[in-house]
C-alpha cells in the first residue's frame, strides 16, 4: 500500500479541500483526503483501472470523483506551484537555464484534445525542467500541433515568477518568429538549426554547447514513464490527464525536501 509520509503531507494538505457532509446526514462519513491522495498515487505507478483499485484503499468511485474535482479546481497545480516556488527560495531550483522538450502518449480510448499523428492518436506532453531537471511547466496538448507553436503556451503553465534566461531544446525548436518572441520576455532560446533551414544562421556555436546538457529534460520523461498511468492516456478528459502529469510532478518535488 502506498503511502505519503507525514511530513510531505504537512507541506501540501493546505491546498486539498476535506469533504463536506453535514453533522446529522444519514449515510457515509467524509473519507480522509490522504487517502483518497494515496489511492489516486497507486493508479498513477500501476496504470490500473480505476475499479481495480485493491480493498485496503476507499471505494474506487468515490477515489475517482475526488481526484475529478481536484483536477476541475486546479488542486494540483497550485500545490505544484507552492512546492516549486518554494524550493526556487530554498535555492533548490535554478531556472536561469532551462530546456524544454515533449513526448508521445498514445491515446487508446479517445476524448479531448488528442491529434493523429503518423504514430497514432495520441497527446503530446510537453515540459520545461531547470538544470537540475526539476519541473518548472508541464503541459498537454494534441499530438498533431508542432511544438514550436506550443512553446508560448507553457509558459501558461509556468509554476514560478521568474523566466529562464536560456531556454535549450531540439532543431523542432528552431524558429526566428519563436526566438523574436522570447527575447521580449528576456528568454534567450537555444536550438541547433533545421538541416533545411534557408534563412541565415543565427546560433552561437560558443552558447550551442549547452544543447550538450540536453540529456537532462530527456532523464526527466525517463522518470516520468515509471509512472505507468502515463504512458498511455486512458482519460476521456485532457483535465484529468493533464492532473495525473502534476500529482507525478508533485511527487518528483516532494523528494527534493
Amino acid at each position: 500500500m502506498l503511502r505519503v509520509s507525514d511530513e510531505q503531507w504537512e507541506r501540501i494538505r493546505g491546498h486539498f479541500p476535506e469533504e463536506n457532509i453535514p453533522e446529522g446526514r444519514a449515510g457515509r462519513k467524509p473519507l480522509p483526503t490522504r487517502e483518497v491522495l494515496e489511492a489516486v498515487l497507486w493508479i498513477l505507478n500501476t496504470g490500473a483501472q480505476w475499479h481495480l483499485l485493491p480493498q485496503c484503499y476507499p471505494n474506487y468511485k468515490t477515489v475517482h470523483r475526488r481526484f475529478q474535482q481536484w483536477c476541475e479546481r486546479e488542486v494540483l497545480r497550485e500545490v505544484l506551484a507552492n512546492l516549486a516556488n518554494t524550493l526556487r527560495d530554498q535555492g533548490d531550483i535554478d531556472e536561469r537555464e532551462s530546456f524544454i522538450d515533449a513526448t508521445f502518449a498514445a491515446a487508446k480510448g479517445g476524448g479531448e484534445e488528442i491529434g493523429k499523428t503518423k504514430r497514432g492518436k495520441g497527446v503530446k506532453i510537453l515540459a520545461i525542467v531547470d538544470r537540475h531537471g526539476l519541473p518548472l511547466s508541464v503541459s498537454t496538448h494534441a499530438a498533431n500541433h508542432h511544438e514550436v507553436t506550443l512553446v508560448q503556451l507553457s509558459f501558461d503553465f509556468y509554476m514560478i515568477e521568474a523566466k529562464p534566461e536560456n531556454l535549450i531544446g531540439d532543431r523542432a525548436y528552431d524558429s526566428d518568429r519563436l526566438d523574436q518572441e522570447l527575447r521580449k520576455d528576456g528568454v534567450e532560446m537555444i536550438a541547433p538549426h533545421r538541416a533545411n533551414r534557408r534563412a541565415l544562421k543565427t546560433q552561437d556555436g560558443r552558447r550551442l554547447r549547452r544543447f550538450e546538457r540536453r540529456w537532462i529534460v530527456e532523464r526527466f520523461f525517463a522518470w516520468l514513464q515509471w509512472k505507468r498511468r502515463l504512458l498511455i492516456r486512458w482519460e476521456y478528459y485532457a483535465a484529468n490527464f493533464l492532473g495525473f502529469v502534476q500529482l507525478a510532478c508533485i511527487v518528483l518535488l516532494l523528494r527534493q525536501f
